[in-house]
């Protein structure tokens, strides 16, 4: 009988529901901090955690507040939770890094969105929901990263290492060369070399999309045409 006193009591519940909380969204976490991203385990704690307490702040932060005033009182808890969604997008935010043409950070970002929703969902007493979608996100960051949707797209893909001089080598050129023969940028990679002739070097690691070989051949002539490209060389993916 005193058990069920203790596990009906208020406290009991949110202790319960805000240590499911904090585990599922460690366990996102996890993930993350195994693949060595910006926002890692305590990150994803202590939002999914955040969220569940903020959510137990509707349901039972109110209550004694209005069943004393129940005549001037219209209360509704999911206004919190709305302000949760609408205002988790600012540490999304700041784990997106643009580099170049490389944007990262972004399925961080949404994982994050995803635990600021699990917390919730956490803190309102839907546990099932909640697992269940602890189970897809682990499975969508860990499994189907792995899994290769090239073949769903005509595109090909392709590395072009180039190494100009570092003085008079200038990236606009090479991008505007490559946008004129319909080959799009997806990402940009930079490294200073040793001297070569007593020159520094610059190698731009671009990975490239385009739809014809001929494209590619293309390239390289109006590359080649400029003096500061030194060295081009180019691999599949």
């Amino acid at each position: 009988m005193e058990w069920e006193l203790i596990t009906e009591s208020d406290t009991f519940i949110m202790a319960t529901r805000l240590v499911l909380a904090a585990f599922l969204g460690g366990l996102i976490g996890v993930e993350r901090e195994f693949h060595q991203h910006p926002a890692g385990f305590r990150t994803h704690l202590l939002v999914s955690a955040g969220s569940c307490l903020i959510m137990l702040l509707a349901f039972f932060g109110f209550q004694n507040y209005i069943n004393e005033n129940p005549e001037v009182v219209n209360f509704d808890p999911s206004r919190l939770a709305a302000y949760v969604v609408s205002g988790i997008g600012f540490l999304g935010a700041g784990t997106i890094l643009v580099q170049g043409y490389t944007v990262r950070g972004l399925t961080t970002a949404a994982s994050i969105w995803v635990v600021a929703g699990i917390g919730l969902t956490v803190g309102a007493g839907l546990y099932t929901p909640a697992i269940i979608t602890t189970v897809l996100v682990l499975v969508s960051l860990h499994v189907l990263a792995k899994v290769n949707f090239a073949f769903l797209s005509k595109q090909k893909k392709h590395f072009i290492s180039i190494t100009v001089d570092e003085e008079t080598g200038r990236l606009n050129d090479l991008i505007r060369e490559l946008e004129m023969v319909n080959v799009k940028i997806k990402g940009i990679q930079t490294e200073k070399h040793q001297l070569y002739n007593e020159k520094p070097m610059i190698e731009y690691r671009l990975l490239v999309e385009y739809t014809d070989h001929k494209d590619i051949a293309t390239v390289s002539d109006r590359l080649h045409k400029y003096d500061f490209v030194k060295q081009m060389t180019m691999d599949g993916k």
